[in-house]
């Protein structure tokens, strides 16, 4: 009797583990798409870029002086899609020169892409632009569209310059940050106004 007992514990063991075997079986294949265009999804050679670089420094040069100089930690470029595009998931720093090749501004984001078709810029997260009147532009968004040599943003902005803050929505100006304009200002206030403010 007792051997009895001991021979159904094993099979009941037994037929336990292939139950769970089967269920785990089942889960793992439930979890996989077997739909083509999920497959083609992660094996389409477009979602991987076609160059990336990692910790680099580019200078653009205009009738052989420097004109930009870029520095990104990351850079992905996408030829392969239908609109190529350069992405920079961990930030740009751009410097723009003037003729003598001294510093005329530069702009920084936490995130930037560059639309190849269009030759457009757009910069994210944290945007701070200098100029060489050392005045500085904050905002969440902007763009720069290279061919009509434009800077733009819908979005809040913040213009620091030695004598006053300007805040609004809405902001344009030529690539050296030089001549701007905000299109709907919703404060002014002095710099001694706002460091009596600050704690």
């Amino acid at each position: 009797m007792k051997q009895h007992i001991v021979n159904s514990n094993k099979i009941l063991t037994a037929g336990s583990i292939i139950y769970l075997l089967l269920a785990v079986v089942f889960l793992l294949s439930s979890c996989q798409s077997n739909n083509p265009e999920d497959i083609k999804a992660v094996v389409d050679e477009n979602n991987f870029p076609s160059l990336a670089v990692n910790e680099l420094e580019s200078v653009i040069t205009d009738s052989g002086k420097v004109a930009y100089r870029f520095i990104t930690p990351e850079m992905n470029q996408y030829e392969n899609r239908k609109q190529p595009y350069t992405e920079f998931p961990k930030g740009l720093h751009l410097i723009v020169y003037n003729d003598q090749e001294e510093i005329d501004a530069q702009i920084k984001s936490n995130y930037a892409i560059y639309y190849e078709d269009e030759n457009l810029w757009e910069l994210q997260n944290n945007v701070e632009a200098v100029n060489f009147k050392n005045e500085v532009i904050n905002t969440e968004q902007l763009f720069w569209d290279t061919k009509k040599h434009l800077i733009y943003s819908d979005e809040f902005i913040k213009i620091t310059t030695e004598t006053e803050i300007l805040t609004g929505y809405g902001f344009e100006s030529d690539e050296k940050f030089e001549n701007y304009t905000i299109k709907n200002i919703s404060g002014i206030l002095s710099v001694e106004e706002e460091q009596r403010k600050e704690p």
